[in-house]
């Protein structure tokens, strides 16, 4: 027996869903929403994921990314936008570090290996609670919902970016404190050496 055909009704449906979808995504593309976007509250670490910064997958190939590079920088460049070039600078530094961030292959692996890390991560989290939820009888976890675990990926990735940032800053600090350290022992020795000469 031959499946019938879909029902028009259900392919305009799936057409006007499809453009939907297609509306919101480009709305992102508007200079408020950016801005916005980019320096919302507890956007520090938010922008520590060159990926969400530049709204695209760990997947998407380097000149895709160089293109949405493009056209981010040109919506928040401080030069076209004048009359609030401040925040246009605050947003487009993270834009700007984030294509030079993923430009570069080994910090781009880098990040990728940070993002499967999350996903493994995640992944053993799961089936941990999964184990738990059989004994008590439940079949399902919510993350069996594919946004809810692409969420739980979402926020153990944003955990690990702070967290090599953290390190990041305290390898830093540790350099600047073993330098300055070196420095004054430097002047030390030769006042000391001063001092025996006259």
């Amino acid at each position: 027996m031959a499946s019938k055909a879909p029902e028009p009704d259900k392919k305009f449906d799936d057409f006007y869903t499809e453009v939907k979808e297609i509306k919101k995504r480009d709305s992102v593309f508007t200079l408020k929403q950016q801005m916005d976007r980019l320096l919302r509250p507890g956007s520090t670490y938010f922008i520590l994921n060159p990926f969400e910064v530049l709204q695209v997958g760990p997947e998407t190939p380097i000149e895709d990314i160089k293109k949405q590079y493009r056209k981010l920088s040109f919506l928040v460049h401080p030069d076209k936008n004048q009359e609030d070039s401040e925040r246009a600078q605050q947003a487009f530094e993270p834009v700007s570090k984030a294509w030079k961030t993923l430009e570069s292959g080994e910090t781009r692996k880098k990040c990728l290996d940070i993002i499967e890390e999350a996903k493994g991560r995640t992944d053993i989290m799961l089936a941990e609670k999964r184990k738990k939820f059989k004994k008590e009888g439940k079949d399902r976890i919510p993350e069996d919902d594919p946004d809810k675990y692409k969420h739980a990926v979402y926020v153990l990735t944003m955990k690990l970016f702070a967290d090599m940032e953290r390190k990041r800053r305290e390898l830093a600090e540790r350099d600047q404190e073993e330098r300055k350290r070196k420095r004054e022992q430097e002047i030390e020795e030769e006042e000391n050496v001063k001092a025996q000469k006259e």
